[in-house]
């Protein structure tokens, strides 16, 4: 047994999660024993259905699950069955006030609804649109922010807070429930990452439904993948939360990154190559710093989950490299070793790693698809 096989020696790494009943958006599963999915939102006009189509596809390519697309007009939901038609993954419908773009929505292809049902209007109304959805085999997902509460919460509570969006969240939940529709989940987002942990926090230990966690405007890249990281990381690793969107102020592909490089840390879900690599220190034996990074643009195609390990030295180098598919560890006078399965194989010139690397990492993930597809064949 290798320390790589060893893992139900480390009960330490294992997250409960909490037990939610399953729903589906259009083709994917949320909720229950299926993975947590990613997702994230267009920032094209909607009605420009090219330029939505060219928008999603770039987020397939990123790995995205599940793709939300703003209807605040007519235009928006006469182009959705286009894009519908067009997508790979199921495309969300953004709703607000007008529950005729809900039902349009529906009508054109979406897979899930996004709306405040307290906001749309008359009982009737409301009736109207969970029928669309029902007739439709569309999903509803709730979704309560700090920033949009209804008035007499904000006058009882007095300001945005984690038991008013609770509150918000669960009204809501009975209008679903009072018409027998089940296929919802419910996010409580708030830009404040206590607030929003707190709430869902609360709302976990009220209903059994999946949640969609997101800090929501957290900010530009950098400060809200750290702020985004620390909200979405402490729910994850308690268990909680079945879906996740990263808000940022970016390019949506790098919600879709930044989304993955969360839930692979948390050991919940993998995809593509997770570079393992040192700070660099004046023992480096290669530039660090600059390999990482050309590894990082050149193994972005590489959808396959595995590890690469690219350490600086001999200190922590060939500990690191037992626990990864394939590892480099900088040595002296100009080459390394090469770990493949965590075990020295062979040295390498450091002006040849790139590329040498780049061809071992694609080599071990074209092997590791071939094993899946035979293993897969051979359980059916």
């Amino acid at each position: 047994m290798t320390l790589k096989d060893a893992t139900h020696l480390r009960p330490w790494r294992a997250i409960q999660r909490r037990p939610t009943r399953k729903i589906r958006v259009g083709s994917v599963e949320v909720g229950g024993d299926a993975p947590i999915t990613v997702q994230s939102m267009t920032n094209t006009l909607t009605a420009d259905a090219a330029a939505t189509i060219d928008q999603v596809r770039q987020l397939e390519e990123a790995g995205c699950d599940i793709v939300r697309v703003s209807c605040p007009d007519e235009a928006s939901t006469a182009a959705l069955s286009t894009i519908v038609k067009a997508a790979k993954v199921p495309i969300v419908a953004d709703i607000h006030f007008h529950y005729r773009r809900a039902i349009e929505a529906a009508q054109a292809g979406a897979a899930c609804l996004r709306i405040n049902p307290g906001n749309i209007g008359s009982a009737d109304r409301v009736r109207e649109v969970i029928q669309a959805a029902r007739d439709h085999g569309c999903s509803i997902r709730i979704g309560v922010n700090a920033g949009s509460l209804e008035r007499e919460l904000l006058e009882r509570y007095g300001e945005p807070c984690p038991q008013a969006m609770v509150d918000s969240a669960m009204s809501h939940a009975r209008i679903l429930q009072d018409h027998d529709f089940h296929e919802y989940k419910i996010s409580v987002k708030a830009s404040d990452a206590f607030m929003m942990v707190a709430a869902y926090q609360m709302l976990s230990e009220q209903l059994d439904c999946p949640l969609h966690l997101g800090v929501t405007e957290a900010g530009a890249a950098r400060s809200g993948t750290v702020k985004s990281s620390i909200g979405l990381g402490s729910l994850l690793w308690a268990g909680i939360g079945d879906t996740i969107r990263v808000s940022l102020a970016a390019d949506p592909v790098e919600e879709v990154k930044v989304g993955f490089d969360i839930l692979k840390s948390l050991g919940l879900r993998h995809r593509g190559v997770n570079i393992i690599a040192c700070p660099s220190c004046a023992r480096q034996g290669f530039d660090v710093i600059a390999t990482v990074t050309a590894l990082e643009e050149r193994l972005a195609h590489v959808s396959t989950p595995m590890s690469l390990s690219i350490m600086g030295c001999v200190v922590n180098g060939p500990g690191e490299a037992l626990l990864t598919d394939v590892g480099f560890t900088g040595g002296g006078k100009g080459a390394g070793m090469v770990y493949l399965a965590g075990k020295a194989d062979h040295k390498l010139d450091n002006t040849a790693m790139v590329d040498h690397i780049v061809q071992l990492v694609e080599a071990r993930a074209a092997q590791i698809d071939a094993e899946s597809a035979a293993a897969l064949q051979a359980a059916e």
